[in-house]
Parts: structure tokens; sequence; C-alpha cells
């Protein structure tokens, strides 16, 4: 009997894998499209997508639903904020060097203004120093001036003994002399500040040198208050302990010039 013969299977891919290759390629070259499309023209994107719905029948809604999509919206919106940034970046730096102007204008205000008040702090103390030399003061007070103010600074050793502060008898003709100059600049504020050196102290009176220096001003507040006819309320004082030499207090000649008491004339722009 004869042998049944067994078919051979057919050579090469099944035929539905090619019609599945097919298929992805126009997904693959679809999608690419899409991506590239999607933010570049929005619109042009719109009329091919119509076209591949009308010609393969992908998409069941046609180009609308392809134009409603995540990744269109996200390109058509790109577009819009990147219309939107460019724009505020154009005002936003038109108001930069508007503001830039603004800021370059002020300080050149008040660059003039600090100019003006220098100018004339220079003035008075030159006046000042005139009013001293008069009255045989110029060895005994310095002074000195910024666009804020001009100072007198008068050497603790004038005004009180080592650890005190009460004002010696012997200085009264000199805070006198110094009372008559500060009354012609009563309209102005005046600032009184007791400094010391930085060797400890601490008394039954004084526990340390922020407390004496304070006491200090104090005192040469209280005598402007009581013999002169400066407006107190125009009259500041303050204790300024050690922190501010302006001498080395490794030295006995840094130490005396640290213990002073400064009076400072306020320029009437720029009175605190």
């Amino acid at each position: 009997m004869a042998k049944r013969k067994e078919e051979e299977p057919p050579k090469g891919a099944p035929a539905w894998q090619s019609t599945f290759a097919d298929l992805m390629n126009l997904l693959l070259c679809f999608f690419v499209m899409l991506f590239a499309m999607s933010t570049i023209d929005a619109e042009k994107f719109a009329l091919v997508a119509a076209s591949f719905s009308q010609t393969f029948s992908i998409f069941d809604s046609g180009g609308s639903s392809l134009l409603e999509g995540l990744l269109i919206n996200n390109g058509v919106s790109q577009l819009s904020q990147l219309d939107q940034y460019m724009n505020t970046m154009g005002q936003a730096a038109e108001s930069e060097e508007e503001s830039d102007n603004m800021y370059e204008e002020f300080d050149d205000k008040v660059s003039d203004v600090q100019q003006e008040m220098l100018k004339q702090n220079e003035q008075l103390a030159e006046k000042i120093e005139e009013a001293l030399a008069e009255q045989n003061l110029s060895g005994d007070i310095d002074v000195d001036f910024t666009s804020q103010y001009v100072e007198l600074t008068l050497n603790g050793a004038l005004l009180f003994d080592s650890g005190k502060a009460e004002l010696k008898q012997e200085s009264l003709p000199l805070m006198e002399k110094v009372g008559i100059i500060l009354q012609k600049y009563a309209d102005s504020t005046i600032e009184v500040e007791g400094h010391t050196d930085n060797v400890p102290i601490s008394t039954a009176r004084f526990a340390n040198n922020n407390e004496l220096s304070s006491a200090r001003a104090l005192s040469v507040f209280d005598y402007l208050v009581e013999n002169t006819n400066l407006d107190p309320s125009m009259i500041k004082h303050s204790g300024r302990g050690e922190y501010i030499p302006v001498a080395d207090n490794a030295t006995p000649e840094g130490r005396a010039k640290n213990r002073r008491v400064e009076i400072k004339i306020y320029n009437s722009l720029a009175a605190p």
C-alpha cells in the first residue's frame, strides 16, 4: 500500500506577518510625523491628520479627535506660551531698563545731596574751628566732619577723673564755652557720645565700661540742658563703651585718646 505523501510547509514568512509589518511601518511613520509637526505647525498638522483619517480610516472622529488629543494640545499650548513668553520678556526688558534708569537717576540725586551736605559741614567745621581759636580751645577740642555731621572731640581727662562720671570743677569753663558755640546751632540735632578705653572697670557704681561711658555722656547732656538754651528734645546721649576706639589701646597714649566725649552736630538733611 502506497504511503500518503506529507505536505511540505510553505516557504518564507506567513502572509499575516507581511501585513502586520506594513501596518507597523505606517504607524511608525505617522507618529514620527505627528510628533514633529505638533511642535512646529499645528494648523498644517491638522490638515495632514484629516487626510490620513479620510484615506486610511485610522480614527473614527477624523481630524477633530487629533486636535483634541494631548500631544497636539501640548504643541498648540507650547506655541501660545512661547509667544506669551517672548512678549513678556520684551516687556520685562523694557521695565528693567526703566528701573535701571530710575535707580541711576536716584543715585545721582543722592550723590548730589551728599556732596552738598559735605560742603555745608566743611563750612560749619571751619566756623567752629574759628570760634574755638577765639576761645583758646583749639588745643583742647578736635574738630572733624563727614557728610552727616560735624564732630567735636573732648579728651576725657579734661572732663572727668579716672573711673568717675561727674564733670570736674576745672572743666566747667570749658563746657561753658562749648555750650555757647552749640547754641548757635540750636536747630540742629546734637548727639553726645561717651567712649572709654578697653581697661576693665568694676566699681560700686559702674559694673563695666558701658555704664561708665553712658554716665559720662549723660553728665554732659545734663550740663547742656541746665546751662544753655538748647532744646533737650534736640539732644541725644549714648554710651559706646570701648567698642569704637580711635587709637591703639596697647599704649597709654592710645588709651588716653580713646577716653573721650564726642559731640556731633548733625546736618539738617541727615538728622537721625
